[in-house]
Protein backbone atom coordinates (compact mmCIF):
# COMPACT_ATOMS: atom_id res chain seq x y z
CA UNK A 1 0.00 0.00 0.00
CA UNK A 2 1.47 3.10 -1.06
CA UNK A 3 2.06 5.81 2.18
CA UNK A 4 -0.16 8.46 3.21
CA UNK A 5 0.74 12.16 3.65
CA UNK A 6 0.20 12.19 7.27
CA UNK A 7 -1.83 14.99 8.56
CA UNK A 8 -0.05 18.22 9.51
CA UNK A 9 -1.97 18.34 12.83
CA UNK A 10 -2.59 15.48 15.01
CA UNK A 11 -5.11 15.33 18.77
CA UNK A 12 -5.46 13.06 21.71
CA UNK A 13 -7.36 13.27 24.16
CA UNK A 14 -6.48 11.64 27.40
CA UNK A 15 -9.13 11.00 30.41
CA UNK A 16 -7.48 10.06 33.18
CA UNK A 17 -8.64 9.50 36.77
CA UNK A 18 -6.92 12.95 38.07
CA UNK A 19 -7.59 15.11 34.80
CA UNK A 20 -8.93 14.77 31.21
CA UNK A 21 -6.18 16.50 28.63
CA UNK A 22 -6.33 17.70 25.32
CA UNK A 23 -3.52 17.96 23.25
CA UNK A 24 -2.54 18.67 19.78
CA UNK A 25 0.47 18.32 17.76
CA UNK A 26 2.43 19.52 14.50
CA UNK A 27 3.86 17.25 12.40
CA UNK A 28 7.46 18.02 10.82
CA UNK A 29 9.42 15.25 9.12
CA UNK A 30 8.28 12.42 11.10
CA UNK A 31 8.49 14.18 14.67
CA UNK A 32 5.86 15.82 16.59
CA UNK A 33 6.41 19.36 18.30
CA UNK A 34 3.16 20.51 20.77
CA UNK A 35 0.98 22.77 19.64
CA UNK A 36 -1.27 23.26 22.35
CA UNK A 37 -2.06 21.66 25.65
CA UNK A 38 -5.54 21.95 27.70
CA UNK A 39 -5.95 20.09 31.39
CA UNK A 40 -8.77 20.24 33.46
CA UNK A 41 -8.89 18.51 36.76
CA UNK A 42 -11.76 16.91 37.33
CA UNK A 43 -10.72 13.92 39.49
CA UNK A 44 -12.62 11.54 37.93
CA UNK A 45 -11.64 8.43 39.47
CA UNK A 46 -13.14 10.61 42.85
CA UNK A 47 -16.51 10.12 41.32
CA UNK A 48 -16.85 6.63 41.89
CA UNK A 49 -19.36 5.48 44.53
CA UNK A 50 -19.32 2.76 46.80
CA UNK A 51 -20.86 0.46 44.10
CA UNK A 52 -18.36 1.49 41.90
CA UNK A 53 -20.56 3.38 39.76
CA UNK A 54 -19.52 7.08 38.14
CA UNK A 55 -22.00 9.18 40.18
CA UNK A 56 -24.66 11.38 38.26
CA UNK A 57 -22.01 14.55 39.09
CA UNK A 58 -18.75 13.37 37.88
CA UNK A 59 -20.81 12.02 34.58
CA UNK A 60 -21.85 16.04 34.15
CA UNK A 61 -18.38 17.07 35.01
CA UNK A 62 -16.70 14.90 32.36
CA UNK A 63 -19.89 16.05 29.58
CA UNK A 64 -19.39 19.13 30.31
CA UNK A 65 -15.12 19.52 29.64
CA UNK A 66 -15.72 16.80 26.80
CA UNK A 67 -17.82 19.29 25.12
CA UNK A 68 -15.47 21.91 25.15
CA UNK A 69 -12.52 19.85 24.19
CA UNK A 70 -15.15 18.81 21.22
CA UNK A 71 -15.21 23.06 20.14
CA UNK A 72 -11.39 22.99 19.90
CA UNK A 73 -10.91 19.78 17.99
CA UNK A 74 -14.02 20.68 15.19
CA UNK A 75 -12.46 20.61 11.92
CA UNK A 76 -9.63 18.06 12.27
CA UNK A 77 -9.79 14.87 10.61
CA UNK A 78 -11.54 11.77 12.64
CA UNK A 79 -7.84 9.76 11.93
CA UNK A 80 -5.96 12.81 12.99
CA UNK A 81 -7.75 12.24 16.74
CA UNK A 82 -7.70 9.50 18.83
CA UNK A 83 -9.15 9.79 22.56
CA UNK A 84 -7.76 6.75 25.17
CA UNK A 85 -9.63 6.60 28.18
CA UNK A 86 -7.64 5.00 31.19
CA UNK A 87 -8.35 3.15 34.74
CA UNK A 88 -11.76 4.97 36.08
CA UNK A 89 -13.43 3.74 32.33
CA UNK A 90 -11.39 0.33 33.15
CA UNK A 91 -12.95 -0.85 36.48
CA UNK A 92 -16.41 1.62 36.02
CA UNK A 93 -19.22 -0.61 36.36
CA UNK A 94 -21.69 1.50 34.46
CA UNK A 95 -18.92 3.22 31.94
CA UNK A 96 -20.30 0.80 29.20
CA UNK A 97 -23.28 2.85 29.94
CA UNK A 98 -21.57 6.34 30.01
CA UNK A 99 -19.38 5.90 27.19
CA UNK A 100 -21.95 6.49 24.44
CA UNK A 101 -22.76 10.03 26.13
CA UNK A 102 -18.93 10.52 26.25
CA UNK A 103 -18.44 9.93 22.93
CA UNK A 104 -21.62 12.13 21.80
CA UNK A 105 -20.12 15.08 23.40
CA UNK A 106 -16.88 14.67 22.44
CA UNK A 107 -17.60 13.94 18.71
CA UNK A 108 -14.85 11.51 18.24
CA UNK A 109 -14.62 7.60 19.08
CA UNK A 110 -13.15 6.84 22.28
CA UNK A 111 -10.68 3.81 23.33
CA UNK A 112 -11.11 2.23 26.64
CA UNK A 113 -7.34 1.22 26.69
CA UNK A 114 -6.11 -1.53 29.09
CA UNK A 115 -3.20 -1.17 31.30
CA UNK A 116 -0.60 -2.98 29.27
CA UNK A 117 -1.61 -0.91 26.60
CA UNK A 118 -1.44 2.43 28.80
CA UNK A 119 2.14 1.15 29.45
CA UNK A 120 3.26 1.14 25.68
CA UNK A 121 2.04 3.99 25.09
CA UNK A 122 3.61 5.89 28.11
CA UNK A 123 6.31 4.20 27.29
CA UNK A 124 6.64 5.34 23.26
CA UNK A 125 5.99 9.05 24.59
CA UNK A 126 9.03 9.03 27.22
CA UNK A 127 11.23 7.34 24.41
CA UNK A 128 10.82 9.87 21.86
CA UNK A 129 11.94 13.13 24.31
CA UNK A 130 15.16 10.87 25.61
CA UNK A 131 18.41 10.91 23.93
CA UNK A 132 18.81 7.92 22.15
CA UNK A 133 20.99 5.29 24.51
CA UNK A 134 21.36 1.66 24.27
CA UNK A 135 21.08 1.20 27.80
CA UNK A 136 17.60 -0.47 29.55
CA UNK A 137 15.47 2.27 30.96
CA UNK A 138 12.74 2.24 33.65
CA UNK A 139 9.94 4.30 33.12
CA UNK A 140 7.48 4.87 36.03
CA UNK A 141 4.38 6.65 35.21
CA UNK A 142 1.49 7.41 38.24
CA UNK A 143 -1.72 8.31 37.12
CA UNK A 144 -5.17 8.84 39.14
CA UNK A 145 -6.47 5.35 39.00
CA UNK A 146 -3.05 3.34 38.22
CA UNK A 147 0.93 3.20 38.34
CA UNK A 148 2.48 1.72 34.68
CA UNK A 149 6.12 0.16 35.06
CA UNK A 150 7.94 -0.30 31.75
CA UNK A 151 11.26 -1.76 31.18
CA UNK A 152 12.43 -0.81 27.51
CA UNK A 153 15.52 -0.24 24.96
CA UNK A 154 15.27 2.58 22.31
CA UNK A 155 11.55 2.98 20.65
CA UNK A 156 10.61 -1.43 21.98
CA UNK A 157 9.02 -1.83 25.56
CA UNK A 158 10.31 -5.46 26.90
CA UNK A 159 8.42 -5.97 30.03
CA UNK A 160 5.54 -3.69 30.78
CA UNK A 161 2.92 -3.81 34.40
CA UNK A 162 -0.18 -1.96 35.45
CA UNK A 163 -1.24 -1.55 38.74
CA UNK A 164 -4.17 -0.38 40.85
CA UNK A 165 -2.43 2.16 42.59
CA UNK A 166 -2.78 5.54 41.62
CA UNK A 167 -2.78 9.18 43.35
CA UNK A 168 -6.74 9.98 43.30
CA UNK A 169 -7.15 6.34 44.40
CA UNK A 170 -4.88 5.88 46.96
CA UNK A 171 -5.67 9.03 48.50
CA UNK A 172 -8.87 8.93 48.53
CA UNK A 173 -8.53 5.49 50.84
CA UNK A 174 -5.75 6.79 52.95
CA UNK A 175 -6.03 10.45 53.14
CA UNK A 176 -9.80 11.25 53.72
CA UNK A 177 -10.64 14.80 54.32
CA UNK A 178 -6.86 16.10 53.67
CA UNK A 179 -5.51 14.57 56.92
CA UNK A 180 -1.89 13.94 57.12
CA UNK A 181 -1.02 11.25 60.02
CA UNK A 182 1.88 9.79 60.36
CA UNK A 183 -0.16 6.24 60.34
CA UNK A 184 -1.73 7.09 57.31
CA UNK A 185 1.53 7.36 55.67
CA UNK A 186 2.41 4.16 56.93
CA UNK A 187 -0.50 2.21 56.25
CA UNK A 188 -0.60 3.80 52.40
CA UNK A 189 2.98 3.15 51.96
CA UNK A 190 2.32 -0.46 52.70
CA UNK A 191 -0.34 -1.30 51.09
CA UNK A 192 1.54 0.39 48.02
CA UNK A 193 4.88 -1.63 48.82
CA UNK A 194 2.79 -5.17 48.76
CA UNK A 195 1.24 -4.24 45.23
CA UNK A 196 4.82 -3.32 43.78
CA UNK A 197 6.42 -6.43 45.50
CA UNK A 198 5.02 -8.84 43.38
CA UNK A 199 6.46 -7.15 39.89
CA UNK A 200 9.65 -6.04 41.80
CA UNK A 201 11.85 -9.39 40.97
CA UNK A 202 11.03 -8.59 37.06
CA UNK A 203 11.47 -4.40 37.19
CA UNK A 204 14.82 -4.50 39.67
CA UNK A 205 18.20 -2.92 39.05
CA UNK A 206 19.47 -6.03 37.25
CA UNK A 207 17.34 -4.92 34.74
CA UNK A 208 17.63 -1.41 33.56
CA UNK A 209 20.51 1.09 33.67
CA UNK A 210 18.35 4.26 33.44
CA UNK A 211 15.54 5.19 36.02
CA UNK A 212 12.46 7.88 34.50
CA UNK A 213 9.67 8.88 35.95
CA UNK A 214 6.97 10.30 33.93
CA UNK A 215 3.32 11.88 34.69
CA UNK A 216 2.31 14.86 36.60
CA UNK A 217 2.87 13.26 40.13
CA UNK A 218 5.86 12.84 39.31
CA UNK A 219 6.79 16.60 37.87
CA UNK A 220 5.12 17.69 40.63
CA UNK A 221 7.13 15.60 43.12
CA UNK A 222 10.33 17.07 41.39
CA UNK A 223 9.19 20.42 41.32
CA UNK A 224 8.51 20.33 45.31
CA UNK A 225 11.40 18.61 46.64
CA UNK A 226 13.95 21.18 44.42
CA UNK A 227 11.83 24.49 45.35
CA UNK A 228 12.22 23.54 48.83
CA UNK A 229 15.49 22.51 49.24
CA UNK A 230 14.63 18.44 49.86
CA UNK A 231 16.81 17.35 47.13
CA UNK A 232 19.79 18.40 44.82
CA UNK A 233 17.95 17.28 41.84
CA UNK A 234 15.25 14.68 40.91
CA UNK A 235 13.22 12.35 42.69
CA UNK A 236 14.95 10.76 45.96
CA UNK A 237 14.07 8.27 48.69
CA UNK A 238 15.90 10.85 51.06
CA UNK A 239 13.89 13.94 49.14
CA UNK A 240 10.47 11.93 49.52
CA UNK A 241 11.32 11.37 53.45
CA UNK A 242 11.62 14.88 54.05
CA UNK A 243 8.71 15.85 51.88
CA UNK A 244 6.17 13.64 54.21
CA UNK A 245 7.91 15.19 57.40
CA UNK A 246 6.84 18.70 56.46
CA UNK A 247 3.08 17.38 55.36
CA UNK A 248 3.05 15.01 59.00
CA UNK A 249 4.10 18.52 60.41
CA UNK A 250 1.30 20.07 58.58
CA UNK A 251 -1.16 17.72 60.08
CA UNK A 252 -4.02 18.73 56.76
CA UNK A 253 -3.16 19.11 53.16
CA UNK A 254 -4.76 23.15 53.78
CA UNK A 255 -1.98 23.96 56.15
CA UNK A 256 0.36 22.65 53.69
CA UNK A 257 2.94 25.62 52.86
CA UNK A 258 5.11 24.19 50.05
CA UNK A 259 7.32 26.01 47.54
CA UNK A 260 6.11 25.35 43.55
CA UNK A 261 2.77 23.31 44.82
CA UNK A 262 0.16 23.87 42.60
CA UNK A 263 -3.30 24.14 44.26
CA UNK A 264 -4.60 21.48 41.29
CA UNK A 265 -2.42 18.81 42.64
CA UNK A 266 -2.32 19.73 46.45
CA UNK A 267 -5.86 17.71 47.34
CA UNK A 268 -3.63 14.56 45.52
CA UNK A 269 -0.23 15.00 46.65
CA UNK A 270 -0.64 12.96 49.90
CA UNK A 271 -1.38 9.51 47.53
CA UNK A 272 1.44 10.18 45.01
CA UNK A 273 4.10 10.74 47.43
CA UNK A 274 3.24 7.53 48.68
CA UNK A 275 3.25 5.59 45.59
CA UNK A 276 6.61 6.96 44.62
CA UNK A 277 8.11 6.31 48.28
CA UNK A 278 6.87 2.60 48.19
CA UNK A 279 8.08 2.31 44.19
CA UNK A 280 11.58 3.72 45.02
CA UNK A 281 11.91 1.47 47.83
CA UNK A 282 10.90 -1.90 46.56
CA UNK A 283 12.94 -1.93 43.27
CA UNK A 284 15.87 -0.33 45.04
CA UNK A 285 15.82 3.19 42.82
CA UNK A 286 18.54 5.57 44.34
CA UNK A 287 17.61 8.61 42.28
CA UNK A 288 14.92 9.08 39.42
CA UNK A 289 14.56 11.62 37.30
CA UNK A 290 11.64 13.64 35.82
CA UNK A 291 10.97 13.44 32.16
CA UNK A 292 7.39 14.54 30.10
CA UNK A 293 6.56 13.20 27.21
CA UNK A 294 4.67 10.51 28.75
CA UNK A 295 1.09 8.82 27.75
CA UNK A 296 -0.18 11.76 25.56
CA UNK A 297 3.24 11.84 23.43
CA UNK A 298 3.12 8.55 22.96
CA UNK A 299 -0.74 8.38 21.24
CA UNK A 300 0.14 10.45 19.73
CA UNK A 301 3.61 8.50 17.76
CA UNK A 302 1.00 5.94 17.75
CA UNK A 303 -1.37 8.05 16.24
CA UNK A 304 1.45 9.19 13.28
CA UNK A 305 2.37 5.69 12.68
CA UNK A 306 -0.66 4.79 11.54
CA UNK A 307 -0.58 7.30 9.23
CA UNK A 308 2.26 6.19 7.50
CA UNK A 309 1.25 2.71 7.11
CA UNK A 310 3.83 1.68 10.97
CA UNK A 311 0.34 0.78 12.58
CA UNK A 312 1.69 -0.85 15.56
CA UNK A 313 -1.60 -3.21 14.96
CA UNK A 314 -0.53 -4.51 11.76
CA UNK A 315 3.14 -5.46 14.57
CA UNK A 316 0.55 -7.36 16.63
CA UNK A 317 -1.04 -9.46 14.04
CA UNK A 318 2.22 -10.35 12.61
CA UNK A 319 2.95 -11.65 15.61
CA UNK A 320 0.28 -13.84 16.41
CA UNK A 321 0.64 -15.56 13.67
CA UNK A 322 3.79 -16.68 14.51
CA UNK A 323 3.31 -17.21 18.30
CA UNK A 324 0.38 -19.06 17.52
CA UNK A 325 1.65 -20.99 14.19
CA UNK A 326 -1.30 -19.61 11.57
CA UNK A 327 -1.42 -21.38 8.65
CA UNK A 328 -0.25 -18.00 6.87
CA UNK A 329 -1.53 -18.88 3.25
CA UNK A 330 -5.06 -19.99 4.11
CA UNK A 331 -5.50 -16.69 6.65
CA UNK A 332 -4.60 -14.23 4.04
CA UNK A 333 -6.70 -16.34 1.71
CA UNK A 334 -10.14 -16.42 4.22
CA UNK A 335 -8.92 -12.39 5.08
CA UNK A 336 -8.51 -11.40 1.13
CA UNK A 337 -12.43 -11.95 0.24
CA UNK A 338 -13.52 -11.37 4.01
CA UNK A 339 -12.61 -7.44 3.22
CA UNK A 340 -14.17 -7.72 -0.06
CA UNK A 341 -17.44 -9.03 1.41
CA UNK A 342 -17.92 -6.83 3.23
CA UNK A 343 -17.12 -3.75 1.01
CA UNK A 344 -19.25 -4.76 -1.42
CA UNK A 345 -22.28 -6.07 1.25
CA UNK A 346 -22.03 -3.47 4.01
CA UNK A 347 -24.61 -0.76 4.20
CA UNK A 348 -22.00 1.89 4.76
CA UNK A 349 -18.88 0.36 4.90
CA UNK A 350 -15.73 1.86 6.82
CA UNK A 351 -12.10 1.64 6.78
CA UNK A 352 -11.84 0.66 10.44
CA UNK A 353 -14.49 -2.17 10.23
CA UNK A 354 -13.20 -3.33 6.79
CA UNK A 355 -9.32 -3.41 8.62
CA UNK A 356 -10.93 -5.16 11.50
CA UNK A 357 -12.92 -7.92 9.21
CA UNK A 358 -9.35 -8.46 7.66
CA UNK A 359 -8.05 -9.19 10.87
CA UNK A 360 -10.41 -11.49 12.35
CA UNK A 361 -9.71 -13.20 9.36
CA UNK A 362 -6.50 -13.60 9.33
CA UNK A 363 -6.61 -14.45 13.08
CA UNK A 364 -9.33 -16.62 13.05
CA UNK A 365 -7.73 -19.70 13.73
CA UNK A 366 -5.78 -18.46 16.70
CA UNK A 367 -7.54 -20.69 18.55
CA UNK A 368 -5.68 -24.05 16.82
CA UNK A 369 -3.43 -24.16 19.60
CA UNK A 370 -5.78 -24.92 22.09
CA UNK A 371 -7.66 -27.61 19.88
CA UNK A 372 -9.27 -27.80 16.65
CA UNK A 373 -12.56 -28.72 18.26
CA UNK A 374 -14.36 -25.52 19.13
CA UNK A 375 -11.01 -23.42 17.68
CA UNK A 376 -13.43 -20.41 17.06
CA UNK A 377 -14.17 -20.45 21.18
CA UNK A 378 -10.40 -20.85 21.88
CA UNK A 379 -9.96 -17.87 19.64
CA UNK A 380 -12.29 -15.48 20.94
CA UNK A 381 -11.07 -16.30 24.44
CA UNK A 382 -7.36 -15.42 23.29
CA UNK A 383 -8.09 -11.92 21.55
CA UNK A 384 -10.26 -11.15 24.16
CA UNK A 385 -8.14 -11.35 26.98
CA UNK A 386 -4.62 -11.43 25.52
CA UNK A 387 -2.15 -8.64 25.37
CA UNK A 388 -2.76 -6.64 22.30
CA UNK A 389 -0.53 -3.77 21.64
CA UNK A 390 -1.67 -1.21 19.83
CA UNK A 391 -5.53 -1.96 20.06
CA UNK A 392 -7.86 -0.53 22.11
CA UNK A 393 -10.02 -3.10 24.60
CA UNK A 394 -13.26 -2.26 22.64
CA UNK A 395 -10.98 -3.20 19.51
CA UNK A 396 -10.36 -6.42 20.82
CA UNK A 397 -13.82 -7.89 21.50
CA UNK A 398 -14.85 -6.94 18.57
CA UNK A 399 -12.23 -9.22 16.64
CA UNK A 400 -13.20 -11.35 19.67
CA UNK A 401 -16.65 -11.50 18.83
CA UNK A 402 -15.94 -12.04 14.87
CA UNK A 403 -13.86 -15.29 15.43
CA UNK A 404 -16.53 -16.16 17.92
CA UNK A 405 -19.45 -15.74 15.30
CA UNK A 406 -17.11 -17.03 12.53
CA UNK A 407 -18.87 -20.31 12.39
CA UNK A 408 -21.49 -22.47 14.03
CA UNK A 409 -24.47 -21.13 15.70
CA UNK A 410 -25.37 -17.33 15.47
CA UNK A 411 -27.02 -17.76 19.06
CA UNK A 412 -23.50 -16.96 20.51
CA UNK A 413 -23.18 -13.38 18.69
CA UNK A 414 -27.00 -12.65 18.49
CA UNK A 415 -27.19 -9.64 20.40
CA UNK A 416 -24.73 -7.84 18.28
CA UNK A 417 -26.42 -8.58 15.04
CA UNK A 418 -28.82 -6.10 15.59
CA UNK A 419 -26.44 -3.68 14.71
CA UNK A 420 -26.11 -3.66 10.83
CA UNK A 421 -22.94 -2.82 10.10
CA UNK A 422 -21.96 -6.04 12.95
CA UNK A 423 -23.88 -8.37 10.78
CA UNK A 424 -22.00 -7.16 7.72
CA UNK A 425 -18.74 -8.04 9.15
CA UNK A 426 -20.18 -11.42 10.59
CA UNK A 427 -21.70 -12.27 7.12
CA UNK A 428 -18.09 -11.73 5.53
CA UNK A 429 -15.90 -13.50 7.81
CA UNK A 430 -18.46 -16.37 7.64
CA UNK A 431 -18.78 -16.53 4.00
CA UNK A 432 -15.18 -16.33 3.39
CA UNK A 433 -14.23 -19.09 6.09
CA UNK A 434 -16.55 -21.16 4.55
CA UNK A 435 -15.81 -20.64 0.99
CA UNK A 436 -12.26 -21.93 2.38
CA UNK A 437 -13.49 -24.86 4.14
CA UNK A 438 -10.85 -27.29 2.05
CA UNK A 439 -8.03 -24.91 3.52
CA UNK A 440 -6.44 -24.83 -0.80
CA UNK A 441 -6.90 -22.21 -2.69
CA UNK A 442 -9.64 -21.88 -4.74
CA UNK A 443 -11.01 -19.82 -7.95
CA UNK A 444 -13.86 -18.16 -6.20
CA UNK A 445 -16.94 -17.18 -7.33
CA UNK A 446 -18.30 -14.16 -8.19
CA UNK A 447 -20.30 -13.41 -5.10
CA UNK A 448 -23.06 -11.07 -4.78
CA UNK A 449 -23.80 -10.14 -1.19
CA UNK A 450 -25.88 -7.21 0.56
CA UNK A 451 -26.91 -7.47 3.78
CA UNK A 452 -29.64 -5.62 5.40
CA UNK A 453 -32.31 -6.66 7.71
CA UNK A 454 -32.72 -9.75 4.87
CA UNK A 455 -29.03 -10.84 3.63
CA UNK A 456 -29.11 -10.88 0.05
CA UNK A 457 -26.47 -13.15 -1.27
CA UNK A 458 -25.82 -14.98 -4.97
CA UNK A 459 -23.34 -17.32 -6.38
CA UNK A 460 -23.28 -18.73 -9.93
CA UNK A 461 -25.82 -22.05 -9.94
CA UNK A 462 -22.77 -23.83 -12.31
CA UNK A 463 -20.31 -22.78 -9.63
CA UNK A 464 -22.49 -24.68 -6.58
CA UNK A 465 -23.28 -27.58 -9.25
CA UNK A 466 -19.49 -28.48 -9.30
CA UNK A 467 -18.62 -27.69 -5.32
CA UNK A 468 -21.80 -29.69 -4.19
CA UNK A 469 -20.18 -29.33 -0.32
CA UNK A 470 -19.84 -25.46 -0.92
CA UNK A 471 -23.56 -25.49 -1.61
CA UNK A 472 -24.28 -27.70 0.89
CA UNK A 473 -22.60 -25.57 3.52
CA UNK A 474 -24.26 -22.58 2.01
CA UNK A 475 -27.71 -24.08 2.81
CA UNK A 476 -26.87 -24.96 6.30
CA UNK A 477 -26.12 -21.06 6.49
CA UNK A 478 -29.00 -20.03 5.71
CA UNK A 479 -30.63 -21.73 8.01
CA UNK A 480 -28.47 -19.97 11.15
CA UNK A 481 -28.83 -16.77 9.38
CA UNK A 482 -32.93 -17.31 9.45
CA UNK A 483 -33.00 -18.74 12.66
CA UNK A 484 -31.24 -15.42 13.82
CA UNK A 485 -34.07 -13.51 12.52
CA UNK A 486 -32.17 -12.43 9.62
CA UNK A 487 -33.46 -14.34 6.38
CA UNK A 488 -30.66 -14.68 3.73
CA UNK A 489 -32.70 -14.33 -0.28
CA UNK A 490 -31.43 -14.43 -3.44
CA UNK A 491 -30.72 -10.52 -4.68
CA UNK A 492 -33.24 -8.88 -6.00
Amino acid sequence: MPQRDPPQTLAVVDLGSNSFRLELGRVEGGQIFRLDTWRETIRFGAGLDAKGNLTPGAQRDALACLARFAERLRGLHPSAVRAVATNTFRVARNAQDFLPKAVAALGFPIDIIGGHEEARLIYLGVAHVLPASPAPRLVIDIGGGSTEFIVGRGFEPERLESLKIGCVGMTQRFFARGRLGAGAFDAAETHARAEIEAIARDFDRSHWKECYASSGTALALADILEGNGLSSGGITPDGLARLRKRMIRAGSIDRLALHGLKPARAPVLAGGLAVMSAALAELAVPRINPVGGALRLGVLYDLLGRTVDRDSRVRTVERFLERYRIDRGHALRVATMAKALYRAGAPRPSDAAAQRVEWAAMLHEVGFTVSHIGFHKHGAYILQNADMPGFASGEQQMLALLVLGCRGSLDKVASALADADVRAQVAAVRLAVLFHHARRPIVAPRVVLSVGRAIRLGVPKRWLASHPLTAHLLDKERDEWAAAGHPMRPPR
